[in-house]
């Protein structure tokens, strides 16, 4: 009743603040986890296998993608089900999520085993790169039976306003695969297949620290056994609300399909090593972003639910320029130390040579991609899952697939054209999210005038 209390009344950005700096930390570190892993890889084993993660990548984009379509939208239901004041329906929302996941975490394990090699060659692999992105892939597939749950477990958390717990989960994980990962990449030699073998096994640590959170007396949520009974009007509202975060995952996973290829077309498998590098150099900066759009939702979510427009609107304006700032610190880094960021990767001077060209293209857009994560958070936690949808596939799908199968192709651009197609597609998904959310806050406004 506190957390609930504290959404409500206290002020918006000391709130926004303490929900958002766990968050941010915490992704923050995952995205470091991201990096480290790479940098070992890369070092440990070679440039070529960090192709065969590039090609494996978009697999667990599409684990995260379930994980968060049930965990985003159950969260979202959640926040406005304590806003509303009903608790009963919140462990309800909780608990069906825990069933969705444990059914979707097995059917993806099983589809993904017997489909592996025919996957693996659509997202992009050569003969050369396939047998690193099978042997990583094999593994991570038997950890998609439970990692799902502390993904949706997270969002959970967070959407009862326990940022510091929310950021313990990720920060836990991310720590014990650091670790694990040198352990078993140098002094036990396992190669790609230890790097896998870390992930799953800290991911492991992430359940079971979520459960313990979950079953403790720190929780406001108490899911019992009945609560675990399906309720098929409170899934579908679940699965339309999180699919527009299903949508964005799965879309990058297609966009990687056509990005894959390009890149092998034009650059071979150095190009997509390239990418596998600024790939992870992009979530870094991102993560911060991310961060505090999971700080807002829970407040946005909560405050719609008990009819406190102003406070929505407060909200997002600050979100907007936490988010701006943050990008705009990461991009000047990112472009003014790019031969330190992909020298840490690889010493081979060709990935750095390309990387380094590669990378001041493609963030060169970012310090404005936080309007458009935003604005598709903002409909997302108020329930309105078209105009969310929308946004969230607008960069992807509307922008940069047609983007990247054009601008290739002018002129002779070739590798240049992909590399050109992130910051336009940035701009363009970013403009068009700003004319919907211009919208949306009128028809706020409206309702905050008739409120009062």
């Amino acid at each position: 009743m506190e957390r609930n209390h504290r959404l409500e009344n206290q002020k918006m950005i000391k709130l926004l603040m303490d929900l958002s700096l766990p968050a941010t930390v915490g992704m923050l570190v995952n995205a470091l986890y991201n990096i480290v892993d790479t940098i070992f890889i890369g070092r440990g084993i070679g440039y070529l296998a960090i192709g065969g993660l590039t090609i494996a990548f978009p697999v667990q984009m599409i684990i995260m993608a379930v994980a968060q379509m049930v965990g985003i939208g159950a969260a979202s239901v959640i926040s406005r089900s304590l806003g509303a004041k009903n608790s009963e329906r919140a462990n309800h929302v909780a608990g069906n999520s825990f069933l969705s996941v444990a059914v979707l975490g097995i059917l993806i394990c099983v589809l993904g085993s017997i489909f592996i090699d025919p996957l693996l060659r659509i997202f992009g692999a050569t003969d050369i790169l396939l047998p690193y992105a099978k042997e990583y892939l094999q593994v991570i597939l038997i950890g998609s039976i439970y990692f799902p749950f502390a993904v949706s477990g997270n969002n959970l958390i967070r959407a009862e306003g326990n940022a510091k717990a929310a950021m313990f989960s990720m920060m836990i994980g991310a720590v014990t695969n650091i670790f694990l990962d040198y352990l078993f990449i140098f002094p036990m030699n396992m190669g790609i297949r230890g790097a896998a073998l870390a992930t799953i096994l800290s991911q492991l640590v992430s359940v079971i620290y979520v459960l313990s959170y979950m079953y403790g007396k720190q929780s406001t949520l108490k899911v019992k056994l009945h609560h675990l009974k399906p309720d098929w009007k409170i899934i579908y509202e679940t699965m339309t609300i999180g699919f527009s975060s299903f949508a964005r995952q799965v879309a990058g996973s297609a966009m990687a399909i056509i990005l894959n290829n390009s890149l092998t077309f034009y650059g071979g498998e150095l190009a997509l090593s390239v990418y596998g590098v600024v790939q992870r150099v992009i979530m870094f900066l991102f993560m911060p972003l991310f961060g505090i759009v999971q700080g807002m939702q829970p407040i946005v979510g909560y405050n719609y639910g008990a009819k406190k427009i102003s406070r929505v609107k407060e909200a997002v304006k600050l979100s907007i320029i936490a988010t701006t700032i943050f990008a705009l610190v990461s991009t000047l880094f990112g472009e003014l130390f790019p031969n330190f960021i992909i020298g840490m990767f690889d010493k081979n001077p060709e990935l750095i040579e390309n990387g380094v060209f590669a990378l001041r293209i493609v963030i060169s857009m970012v310090p404005i991609i936080g309007v458009q994560i935003i604005g598709a958070a903002l409909f997302q936690s108020i329930g309105k899952a078209i105009p969310s949808l929308i946004l969230t596939l607008s960069r992807q799908v509307l922008f940069f697939i047609p983007l990247v199968l054009i601008l290739p192709r002018i002129y002779g651009l070739g590798l240049l054209g992909i590399w050109l197609t992130f910051p336009l597609a940035d701009f363009l998904a970013t403009i068009f999210t700003a004319v919907m959310l211009k919208k949306e806050m009128r028809v706020m406004e409206r309702q905050c005038s008739e409120g009062n």
